[in-house]
């Protein structure tokens, strides 16, 4: 490894072992091997092929706000695209964005355009790249409404992929099957309007979020997804568990559809909090709740 690190560092910023507590919001994970930030899109392709030739297991962050580490270590390298991929051009109504770009940051500069459609995104704290894998969304919108094609980096190749052939659905998509798969960029398709009309629902919006959200505390966002006839915060909060804790980690008493990490807990607080209330809703109400969470290195 060591010597395969030395080469990385001619595509881009390298650093060993890193917490993954410090790369997600959660603030919980075990120790990466070391994290990359590759400098350009050719970089990246010279850090990926490295990478498989070695046999190195990788894994692409974003801000990392969807995301359980577990408390072990990687023995991996972590990629992240935020530092040097965040590039976006506007053409008219459409906006082309690397995958490192702040959905946020590009909500806000979609708005200063008179566009929208990005609305919903404003609060979401990912990269482009993580909002297109997990088909992001808020408000009742999507990613899937907005995105016109994706350019991604697969057996080597790189090709534009249309909304059909990414496999979107709620809170998915078809990158989550295929790991390999490298999102790039997302070119957007948006609609003219009044400017002052976008800013003030944004405005009303984030203000929605601060008297309804646990901002404060350290989260990995909704934990779970909504079943097809229930709101998963209305069960868990008749279930009782608002305030909930185990270990360090509890039941937010401002979103009980939020799992906030108040006291330094562990990724074994968190999942055990997690299934105990699965296996309550799945006695009370029959429901199966989904983590729209991401578990990874379990």
């Amino acid at each position: 490894m060591r010597n395969s690190l030395e080469r990385l560092r001619c595509y881009g910023d390298v650093t060993e072992n890193v917490p993954m507590s410090t790369l997600t919001t959660l603030r919980i994970g075990g120790n990466a091997r070391a994290v990359v930030y590759p400098k350009t899109m050719l970089a990246l392709t010279q850090v990926l092929r490295l990478l498989a030739k070695q046999g190195i297991p990788y894994k692409i962050f974003g801000k990392g706000s969807n995301l359980l580490c577990s408390d072990n270590d990687y023995e991996g390298v972590i990629l992240k695209l935020d530092r040097y991929h965040g590039d976006f051009y506007f053409d008219g109504q459409t906006v082309v964005a690397e995958a490192g770009c702040s959905i946020i940051a590009l909500s806000y500069e979609a708005m200063k355009h008179s566009l929208s459609g990005l609305e919903f995104a404003s609060g979401i704290p990912g990269t482009v790249g993580g909002a297109t894998f997990m088909n992001a969304g808020a408000y009742k919108s999507c990613m899937a409404e907005v995105v016109s094609e994706v350019f991604v980096l697969r057996q080597g190749r790189c090709e534009w992929l249309s909304p059909a052939e990414c496999g979107f659905g709620y809170r998915t998509s078809i990158f989550q099957s295929h790991p390999d798969w490298v999102i790039l960029a997302v070119r957007f398709h948006l609609t003219k309007q009044d400017q002052t009309e976008i800013r003030d629902l944004m405005d009303r919006r984030r203000q929605r979020r601060m008297e309804s959200q646990p901002l404060d505390k350290p989260s990995a966002g909704s934990v779970f997804r909504n079943p097809k006839d229930h709101q998963a915060w209305q069960m868990i909060d008749e279930l009782g568990y608002r305030g909930r804790r185990v270990g360090g980690v509890s039941v937010s008493e401002k979103h009980v559809n939020f799992i906030v990490n108040d006291q330094q807990g562990k990724a074994r607080d968190f999942i055990e909090l997690v299934e105990e209330i699965q296996e309550q809703v799945r006695r009370q109400y029959g429901e199966e709740l989904i983590l729209e969470v991401e578990k990874f290195n379990w």
